[in-house]
C-alpha cells in the first residue's frame, strides 16, 4: 500500500524540479543520516557548495510538501534547515582561515624585504 501511494503522482515546479508527496529520492536514507560538524570539516569547499545546494533543494521539496499537506514528517524541516546553516557555518571558517593565512603569508613576504 506504501509503494502504491508513493508513486501516485510527481509535480514539476517551475524551476525544473520534480517533487513527490514522499519527497525527493532517497528521503529515507537521509533522515537516518546526522551531519556532524567534523565531518563537514574533512570535506573541501567545493564539496560542501554542493552539500548546501543539495540540502537547499531538499529544503524546497520539504516546503513544497507542507504546502499540499503531503509533509508527513515535520521534524525533518528543522534538520534540514540546521544542517545548512552548519554547511555554511563551516564554509565560513574555512573562508577566514584562508584569508587569515593569506595575510600572514603577505605579512611575511612584506618582512623579508
Amino acid at each position: 500500500m506504501g509503494a502504491d501511494r508513493l508513486m501516485q503522482r510527481v509535480y514539476t515546479h517551475s524551476t525544473g524540479i520534480k517533487v513527490t508527496p514522499a519527497g525527493p529520492s532517497g528521503d529515507v536514507e537521509k533522515e537516518n543520516e546526522h551531519m556532524t560538524a567534523q565531518e563537514l570539516r574533512d570535506k573541501t569547499p567545493d564539496q560542501l557548495r554542493d552539500q548546501l545546494t543539495e540540502l537547499k533543494k531538499e529544503a524546497f521539496n520539504l516546503r513544497f510538501q507542507q504546502a499540499g499537506g503531503t509533509l508527513e514528517n515535520t521534524a525533518r524541516m528543522r534538520k534540514v534547515r540546521r544542517d545548512a546553516a552548519r554547511v555554511k557555518t563551516i564554509l565560513n571558517e574555512k573562508a577566514a582561515a584562508a584569508a587569515t593565512d593569506t595575510r600572514a603569508a603577505g605579512a611575511t613576504d612584506s618582512a623579508e624585504a
